[in-house]
């Protein structure tokens, strides 16, 4: 069962599945093509001769340890970075070897908001600032795709969370479940 299918409730559904925005990569790439292209322009530097071979070894594992920390580790972090909205939670979950996570319940949402830069806005990104109910702090979410979407959208499925557990709330006092009988409470005690 794939990702995040495999936290879900019963009744539970993925409304949005998001990564941090693909801007995020941007640099990485950038490095790539410009170790790739130092490594390959400094290994048609070395002169002909018997140790030719080993300069260019050694150029290839200085390259790939530079690749290693500049664009593999940041693409498996962003790759790795899930924020997942769903008709009950929030779900935040990051990290490569060692992992990190939040979930929190619509219902203790108290307050979302976003801020973007003049850049930010031009590529669609931001940040997300969720208050909830009891807790110390914001959870801050960066680097969002679309965050004003996302922040129409939590605030619409707090609503929606709010709505959901009203007529469920409702059917348990109606008698929906069966509980209390629909007829009353009729007591039949003898004395």
């Amino acid at each position: 069962m794939p990702y995040p299918d495999k936290l879900l409730t019963d009744d539970e559904e993925v409304v949005r599945h998001l990564h941090p925005h693909w801007l995020t990569v941007f640099w990485p790439v950038v490095f790539f093509l410009l170790v790739v292209g130092a490594v390959s322009f400094g290994a048609a530097l070395i002169p002909p001769g018997p140790q030719q071979g080993m300069f260019r070894l050694g150029i290839v594992v200085l390259a790939a340890l530079v690749l290693l920390f500049l664009v593999v580790v940041p693409l498996l972090r962003w790759r790795t970075t899930h924020y997942v909205v769903t008709t009950h939670r929030l779900l935040f979950r990051e990290g490569i070897l060692a992992r990190r996570g939040r979930d929190l319940p619509l219902s203790r949402i108290t307050d979302v908001s976003y801020t973007q830069t003049l850049w930010e806005r031009v590529i669609r990104s931001g940040t997300l600032s969720i208050e909830t109910a009891g807790d110390g702090g914001a959870t801050v979410l960066r680097h969002i795709p679309g965050s004003d979407d996302v922040q129409q959208l939590l605030a619409y499925m707090v609503e929606e969370d709010a709505d959901r557990r009203a007529q469920e709330n409702a059917g348990y006092l109606r008698g929906d479940d069966g509980w209390p009988p629909a007829d009353g409470w009729h007591s039949t005690a003898v004395l």
